[in-house]
């Protein structure tokens, strides 16, 4: 968990904004959710890993023996537990507030989640998550606009050139079934294949082979996938690009369901003559989430060799809070990976100005020569003029200042002189 100074909290509130203000634009409304959620909900075994993960709260009033009495069953000790993502929350409220809600609701959140990770680099045990998500649509319409939306925003944080990775999981699932896996051993063999990116066909065959591994014709179907002669012709997102990259009988409604997604998309985002849409299929993307129950996609940047955000359908989550199917689907940004790669976007942003005045200057005309600059837009930061005038404009440009003017006794605003900070 991490402080901010003033000009990196400057910073992350920006881009944070533009995030908004980018999501809003597509019609989503922004809600906001307790940071405490019941234990039993977070613990509902549709977290994956994250709920090992959760850092849980002690219940109120415990005393020793009560301590002792639950020494065999830590969940006795906590009722409540804080969120580790958004997406969880937001399927308790809209269990809570569907009556008030619209058929389709259109949901923003951008808030802080915690985890109990291992501290390291891109890994924090608190972070914020900007989620999108479209809860009432089972229709292509609502991957479209969730993508749509979130590559506006990346554009809009001048991230130009993303592009979203798209799967199905039931399409994963149908290939694992007709390779022959069976289904005890998924989750083993989701995790090892998600790590095809990083470690190849190769290592990933390796890794199934070992001794504790799977069934061996299972593996040597899959190997043989893997490893099949491809033709070098290349194909845009759509049809022909989904049905080459799946082995032969693709379910129908699910290709179907994909095809529509890049026909909505195309026509939100026209390509450039030559170019293609920004969306890729991919066969193998994984994603870690146990509730995912279809579309699942990843944010990819070019100037980057990791993903920028990700998600998916969790149609069924909705369903164990409110008693009956709902069909939902979000889109999370990255934004401790996003905020890393946004330049400091002061362009556009209102001046900051520090006024560096003397000893003998009177509080009243300070205020005034301050008031006057906030009056046409600026923000403004009053500092005493000390020895060393070098360190102290320093100072201010690290906070996020790009001006200064000196104030002496009988300056105003007609005679301020603003200079740039360098």
């Amino acid at each position: 968990m991490r402080d901010f100074l003033p000009a990196e909290k400057a910073r992350r509130e920006r881009v944070l904004a533009v995030i908004r203000d980018r999501y809003s634009a597509h019609g989503f409304d922004e809600i906001e959710t307790p940071v405490m959620e019941e234990y039993s909900r977070l613990h509902a075994g549709i977290g994956g890993d994250n709920e090992k993960l959760a850092y849980n709260v002690l219940k109120r009033g415990l005393d020793a023996d009560a301590v002792r009495r639950a020494a065999e069953d830590p969940s006795a000790l906590t009722d409540l537990g804080l969120r580790y993502d958004l997406t969880v929350p937001l399927a308790r409220f809209y269990a809570s507030h569907r009556a008030e809600l619209p058929a389709v609701f259109r949901a923003i959140q951008s808030a802080p989640v915690w985890r109990a990770e291992r501290p390291q680099k891109g890994r924090y045990r608190q972070f914020v998550q900007c989620d999108i998500d479209v809860i009432g649509d089972a229709s292509p319409r609502a991957e479209a606009e969730l993508v749509v939306a979130t590559l506006d925003a990346v554009d809009a944080l001048g991230l130009e050139g993303a592009t979203v990775r798209i799967n199905d999981r039931r399409v994963l699932d149908w290939m694992l079934d007709g390779f022959g896996f069976i289904a005890g051993e998924r989750p083993g063999l989701l995790i090892t294949i998600d790590k095809l990116d990083k470690i190849g066909p190769e290592g990933v065959i390796a890794e199934l082979r070992d001794p504790q591994g799977s069934d061996s014709s299972a593996v040597d179907a899959i190997e043989g996938f893997l490893r099949r002669p491809m033709t070098l012709e290349y194909n845009p997102y759509g049809e022909r690009q989904i049905r080459k990259l799946l082995p032969p009988d693709a379910p129908d409604e699910i290709v179907a369901h994909l095809v529509g997604i890049g026909a909505a998309v195309a026509a939100a985002r026209p390509a450039a003559p030559g170019g293609d849409i920004p969306l890729v299929f991919d066969p193998f993307l994984v994603r870690g989430m146990g509730y995912y129950t279809g579309t699942i996609f990843e944010l990819a940047h070019p100037s980057v060799d990791y993903s920028l955000g990700g998600g998916g359908r969790y149609d069924g989550m909705i369903g164990r809070f409110l008693g009956q199917e709902v069909p939902a689907v979000g889109f999370s940004i990255g934004f401790e990976r996003i905020v890393e790669l946004v330049s400091a976007m002061a362009e556009g942003s209102a001046p900051a100005v520090v006024l560096v005045h003397d000893r003998d200057v009177p509080l009243d005309d300070l205020l005034a020569l301050k008031a006057a600059l906030i009056g046409e837009g600026s923000r403004v930061r009053l500092e005493q003029r000390t020895k060393n005038l070098k360190a102290l404009l320093e100072r201010a440009a690290s906070d996020g200042y790009t001006a200064f003017a000196t104030v002496s006794a009988g300056t105003g605003r007609d005679s301020l002189e603003v200079k740039a900070l360098d």
